[in-house]
């Protein structure tokens, strides 16, 4: 099943089961995302990278409410969740699109993305970061929240084995445990040095981790 038909099955219990399968929830999207806000300068236009339901955007809109932002989406069922979550929000876009293959026209001073680049093949992920650093204006800002594997094999099983134990007590349906190791099957992780490194290689000048907890951190680059 390709990943736009599995992530149009999951649209509506998208946000329900969020917390469950990130025990570090609240630091990853709200905590990280206050101090990216209080650390760069107030962006007019923001581009959410597989925004699926709006998750992301909803913090940084929360704090940066004059900003413009567009959320793209290879699964439009997800983007129909994000419509909803913005019905009232005039300064909300929304484009289908696959971001591997192009990105939208608009200028962008800040571009952010949470859970989605960890499912692109590594070489994709090069060519993306490289095309994100020529997409940004100079003092303009990508930030990933992501999810990753250790730097070495023993590791990867020692943070995989502890984030899926949580998992089988964390209260998740059968179904939703079901999908997720679907899923999971198009996961393409790497670990953190490398994608230090393939920001720096694509051209940004300050690359720092500003989060981590086990599996799960968020890289700030800055063109």
């Amino acid at each position: 099943m390709r990943i736009d038909e599995q992530f149009n099955i999951i649209a509506k219990e998208y946000d329900a089961d969020r917390r469950k399968f990130l025990p570090c929830f609240d630091a990853f999207y709200g905590e990280t995302t206050q101090f990216v806000a209080s650390s760069i300068p107030a962006p007019r236009q923001v581009l959410d990278l597989g925004a699926g339901t709006g998750l992301l955007t909803a913090f940084w809109h929360a704090l940066l409410p004059e900003a413009k932002y567009m959320l793209v989406d290879i699964a439009d069922e997800m983007l129909d969740m994000a419509r909803e979550r913005f019905k009232e929000a005039r300064n909300v876009s929304y484009e289908v699109l696959n971001y591997t293959e192009s990105l939208p026209a608009v200028s962008f001073d800040a571009i952010i993305s949470a859970l989605s680049i960890h499912h692109l093949e590594h070489a994709d992920k090069q060519r993306l970061f490289r095309r994100l650093y020529e997409k940004l204006p100079d003092g303009g800002v990508f930030v990933n929240y992501d999810q990753f594997c250790g730097e070495t094999e023993e590791m990867s099983r020692m943070l995989d084995s502890f984030w899926i134990d949580g998992l089988m007590h964390s209260g998740l349906s059968r179904q939703s445990l079901e999908r997720w190791q679907e899923r999971r099957k198009l996961d393409r992780e790497c670990s953190m040095s490398d994608e230090q490194r393939w920001l720096k290689d694509a051209g940004f000048r300050t690359v720092q981790c500003v989060y981590s907890a086990g599996k799960f951190s968020v890289f700030m680059a800055i063109k």
